[in-house]
């Protein structure tokens, strides 16, 4: 195990984490795992879990740490020589594909020839959002963990707050923080809220089967999806929540779906059994 860093397309440097061990070492295949806001190892403590299973099973990991993984990270811009601070408090949307590019083509230069796009939370969300827009051949298959209903996470964001957001944008303030935490626990520029509340960007999945699952209709590639019985983002029907993303992709029949039984968002109690359930299904698309 052992640190990347990975420069996007606008300079800012990514911080993941390579999981490979001697069972793994020289393995053709690689998993990567793209973050949600604030998804790291202290919040999802089963992305060590994951690692090393994979690992046991002859294949490599990677913690792929985006944007938002945290609420502040200090980093150095290669292209600006400056020293920035990237987190969920400024990340915007766009950054997506910049994002998730920079982890692919990581893994490409590092020789690894079947690659497993994967995404927990929010980063479930971004794998959508870039294979509707990429038919990226090097993507071999995704692998979906408990997509965010943001329509749920952001319910409760009052009027007054949305109308302070979309004024602070419009009257040239984006760059500003918010006089609010947003969702009541971010702490973000006007431009990120607005990009959570307005710009539709990431909010690709819905427990309403007539929702606009325009980006979920455009995928080419299949995988698998996986959720905990207790996800309480999903109106108290994660199994319905996961088979109305699935239903809505192309290649529905061939995907997997995948259910954690007793466990919620983050796999509480279950982070083992989800990491060896992710590796049967590797193994099951490497046989």
């Amino acid at each position: 195990m052992h640190e990347i860093r990975v420069a996007t397309e606008r300079g800012s440097v990514l911080t993941g984490v390579l999981f490979s061990s001697e069972k793994s070492k020289g393995t053709d295949t690689v998993m990567i795992s793209i973050t949600g806001i604030h998804g790291n190892f202290y919040s999802n403590p089963f992305y060590y879990n994951f690692g090393d299973t994979l690992n046991g099973g002859g294949f490599d990991f990677i913690y792929a740490q985006t944007n938002d993984a945290f609420g502040e990270i200090p980093t150095v811009n290669i292209k600006t020589g400056k020293e920035e601070i990237i987190g969920s408090w400024n990340e915007r949307f766009s950054y997506t594909d910049e994002d998730i590019e920079a982890y692919l083509n990581f893994a490409e230069q590092a020789g690894y020839k079947y690659i497993i796009l994967a995404g927990h939370s929010l980063g479930a969300n971004k794998v959508i959002y870039y294979l509707s827009r990429h038919h990226d051949e090097r993507v071999k298959k995704f692998f979906l963990l408990s997509p965010a209903n943001l329509t749920y996470m952001m319910s409760g964001v009052t009027g007054r707050e949305k109308f302070i957001i979309k004024s602070m944008v419009e009257h040239g303030r984006g760059g500003d923080m918010l006089p609010f935490p947003f969702m009541g626990w971010v702490n973000c520029i006007a431009y990120t809220a607005y990009d959570w509340q307005f710009s539709g960007i990431l909010n690709n999945v819905f427990v309403e089967p007539d929702r606009d699952f325009s980006q979920c209709e455009k995928i080419t590639h299949s995988g698998a999806l996986l959720i905990g019985t207790y996800d309480n983002f999903t109106y108290g029907d994660p199994a319905g929540f996961l088979r109305n993303i699935n239903n809505h992709i192309p290649t529905a029949n061939e995907n997997n779906l995948i259910f954690i039984e007793g466990t919620g968002h983050t796999y509480q109690q279950k982070h083992q059994e989800t990491a060896e359930k992710i590796l049967e299904q590797i193994k099951i698309w490497k046989s």
